[in-house]
């Protein structure tokens, strides 16, 4: 699971403009995978999602799409269990290890390099039953969460559900960054939050399960 992040800051400890935080951003994360495996790409699926696609109310199998799939361990875990899955990250070094691991698994899914909050731009239509994100969103700059939000709004299935693990705010070092379940519930029009779950670190992080109105 991620580790936080921080946003980018002009001099004098003031936000940096929208489009460097972007680019904060970006590089960070290019940085993490440059020099080795980042501390969030743990090769483990976490219980959460597990519970979803194999507990007792599981979900039937049907299309996903994740954000911020990383080198591809839950996208390679929900093909296996019989999901029509598509995997999108910022990082291209972290997509083509995605896609080294999804033929040694022997598994077929989609792989797509792009930003999680301008889905428009890839071939990634919907609809789709799942959405997950393990710490994708809690690290997007807040000008482009209701993009984010908007994308996976128009590409829900009636009742679909969206598994999200996030940071809380104060586990970083600046005021944007995090998320919690109030935003979610401001950004996320047509969708209830259905459950909200401290996770097990030893910073402030929650699990969320959102469901799109049917």
């Amino acid at each position: 699971m991620t580790e936080p992040r921080g946003t980018a800051r002009e001099g004098g400890g003031g936000l940096a403009a929208p489009s460097a935080q972007e680019h904060a951003v970006r590089r960070e994360l290019e940085d993490y995978y440059r020099s080795g495996s980042p501390p969030w790409d743990t090769g483990v699926t976490p219980p959460e999602l597990v519970a979803l696609v194999e507990g007792p109310d599981a979900l039937p199998a049907g299309r996903a799409l994740e954000l911020g799939c990383g080198t591809g361990t839950n996208a390679v875990y929900l093909a296996r269990h019989g999901w029509d899955v598509v995997g999108v990250d910022l990082v291209e070094r972290a997509i083509r290890r995605a896609e080294a691991k999804t033929a040694a698994a022997g598994v077929s899914l989609r792989l797509l390099h792009g930003d999680a909050t301008r889905l428009d731009g890839l071939d990634a239509p919907g609809p789709y039953q799942l959405f997950f994100d393990l710490s994708c969103y809690c690290g997007i700059p807040p000008h482009r969460r209701d993009a984010y939000a908007a994308g996976l709004t128009d590409r829900a299935a009636p009742g679909a559900w969206l598994l999200m693990f996030g940071y809380g705010p104060e586990a970083f070092d600046d005021p944007v960054s995090g998320v919690t379940a109030d935003e979610l519930r401001a950004r996320f029009a047509g969708w209830e939050l259905t459950r909200t779950t401290a996770g097990t670190n030893e910073m402030p992080t929650f699990w969320f399960v959102l469901r799109r109105d049917r």
